[in-house]
């Protein structure tokens, strides 16, 4: 018999009189395994094990992984490597598009789209807001919005750059481990996503990307470094791109924060993404109510089908107040500039009160004023 979501909240770090956590849309909790791993790999695998680790599962972890996080996107066999960054797999995909899809010219995207992902586009090419055209070779955008939570149909806007004759990719940072992807059915050709939110793969952790089946000998990655050769080890001199999406690995691995990123998939795996995403759409439904009770508005769409995990209350005092939260009643969310409070809901971890302690915090902050004790000087990291 699976086990219940609620269960999968013992599975992870969580100490008797820490904080209400709720920011793990920007960065997971520490699943315990990868806690009893990490001692692992350094005292054995690193320690003992030395260079034989290579043969032990090393060099294999972008695949494997790979493949775990293509089980949670939708993705078949082959279609999705662990490496990199966002932005660097950004940088590959896009470029290697450009040059396979000539004369095409030009990247579509949207204001919407997560910052850095805009500077990534701009500095790989022509850069155009708005529809796709006969120019376009690609339309890049972020299935859910960082800011609001605003969820994109995957089917239906891939289909809208289909039809003018546009590839699709996505970015899948703020939805993946949160919300049902298929990428297969979605027939879109590429995706990136990082790991350390709702996959809960450490901070800084790798990222990924995904190249769809039927494209990839199409294209070629601009950085054709040696764990993307067919065969690294031949030591050829001229290059032979690996097969699948393997071809985009670059350089060698970084096997520590990489490894642990495993156990955090697992528990995606065992818990399911039906469970997770049922138990998302319960906890921000209850997030939003007792907002609504307060007379605070609210930012996140209201439609379940339409919104991600987080919800985002909009105030004008939305960065004193969360530092006047998290100072004074341990409850961390974060904020987006110019306005927004951030509440991340994790399904495997958060729980009603979580939400309860979360929302009773925020009313105090409010009735209080207590956030005008905090000065209008942001941190480095908001």
């Amino acid at each position: 018999m699976p086990r219940a979501i609620e269960t999968f909240r013992d599975e992870f770090v969580l100490e008797p009189d820490g904080p209400v956590y709720l920011d793990g849309n920007s960065l997971g909790r520490l699943p315990k395994g990868a806690q009893r791993l990490a001692a692992e790999l350094v005292n054995k695998q690193w320690g003992e094990r030395l260079i034989r680790g290579w043969n032990d599962g090393w060099y294999d972890l972008p695949r494997r992984l790979g493949a775990k996080i293509g089980q949670i996107i939708g993705a078949r066999p082959g279609e999705v490597v662990v490496c990199d960054s966002t932005s660097v797999n950004l940088f590959k995909l896009t470029t290697a598009v450009l040059r396979a899809r000539a004369p095409r010219n030009e990247i579509v995207t949207s204001e919407r789209n997560f910052p850095s992902d805009l500077y990534v586009l701009d500095g790989v090419g022509r850069v155009r807001h708005g529809e796709a055209n006969s120019s376009t070779a690609v339309v890049a955008l972020t299935q859910t919005d960082f800011r609001t939570a605003e969820t994109i149909d995957l089917v239906e806007s891939t289909g809208d750059s289909h039809a003018a004759g546009a590839w699709a990719l996505w970015d899948l940072s703020h939805s993946a481990g949160a919300v049902p992807i298929d990428m297969t059915a979605s027939r879109a050709e590429l995706a990136v996503g990082c790991t350390y939110k709702y996959l809960n793969g450490g901070p800084g952790a790798p990222a990924y990307l995904y190249v769809r089946r039927e494209v990839q000998a199409l294209v070629r990655s601009p950085i054709q470094g040696w764990f993307g050769h067919g065969d690294p080890f031949a030591f050829s001199t001229e290059y032979e791109p690996a097969p699948g999406a393997a071809r985009f690995l670059a350089g060698t691995p970084p096997v520590i924060s990489m490894a642990l990123m495993e156990p955090g998939l697992d528990l995606i795996l065992e818990a399911g993404m039906t469970n997770i995403r049922a138990r998302s759409i319960e906890l921000t439904a209850q997030l939003i109510e007792q907002a609504d009770a307060l007379g605070v508005e609210v930012a996140t769409p209201r439609d379940a089908a339409r919104r991600g995990s987080h919800v985002s209350l909009r105030h004008e005092e939305a960065w004193r107040i969360t530092r006047a939260l998290i100072e004074e009643h341990n409850v961390i969310p974060d904020f987006r500039g110019p306005d927004l409070i951030r509440f991340g809901v994790a399904p495997l971890y958060n729980n009603e009160s979580d939400i309860d302690l979360a929302m009773a915090s925020l009313d105090h902050v409010l009735a209080t004023r207590t956030y005008e004790n905090y000065p209008f000087a942001r941190l480095a990291v908001p």
